[in-house]
């Protein structure tokens, strides 16, 4: 089974989890929520809310990309959260909010442009930032009580929808 690396931010982790490994179950072989794309080493949830670690809230995840193109993955990613909204996804609001993909080659970094610009149909005005994750440093793995949150609290608070 062939494996890639995936990594999104897409507003709240909670939701980011939940919504990928749903629409993805067989494709996605492990899922992390963390932080990523800050200058803070070891950050902690407490210390990612006050906004000065610069890093967001992130979906790490390993998918088999022989079942899912990792464009469909950006797609998906567009469409279930709103990617016009400058440090902000609903109530969620600060730099660890923000819409990012941290992509992991160069092939990933192209995909990821060509998704955005295809999505200019859809959306105006996306702030959707794409970096290589080279560039943005370690991915930080979050709490043990924040993996698979909503999976755990069916009840818990989400902001996530299908747009489409």
């Amino acid at each position: 089974m062939p494996k890639a690396l995936a990594t999104f931010g897409a507003g709240c982790f909670w939701g980011t989890q939940k919504f990928f490994n749903r629409e993805f179950k067989t494709a996605i072989t492990k899922s992390r929520v963390g932080y990523m794309g800050g200058t803070t080493a070891n950050p902690d949830y407490r210390g990612v809310c006050t906004g000065n670690t610069g890093h967001a809230e992130v979906l790490q995840f390993e998918f088999d990309d022989g079942q899912v193109q990792y464009a469909d993955l950006v797609r998906f990613f567009f469409r279930m959260h709103d990617p016009t909204t400058l440090n902000q996804q609903g109530n969620d609001r600060g730099t660890q909010y923000r819409s990012v993909i941290f992509t992991h080659s160069d092939e990933q970094q192209k995909a990821a442009h060509a998704v955005k610009e295809e999505m200019k149909d859809k959306w105006k005005d996306i702030v959707t930032e794409i970096t290589p994750a080279a560039q943005a440093g370690t991915f930080y793995e979050g709490e043990d009580y924040h993996q698979d949150y909503l999976d755990k609290n069916p009840g818990g608070y989400c902001n996530h929808r299908l747009r489409w």
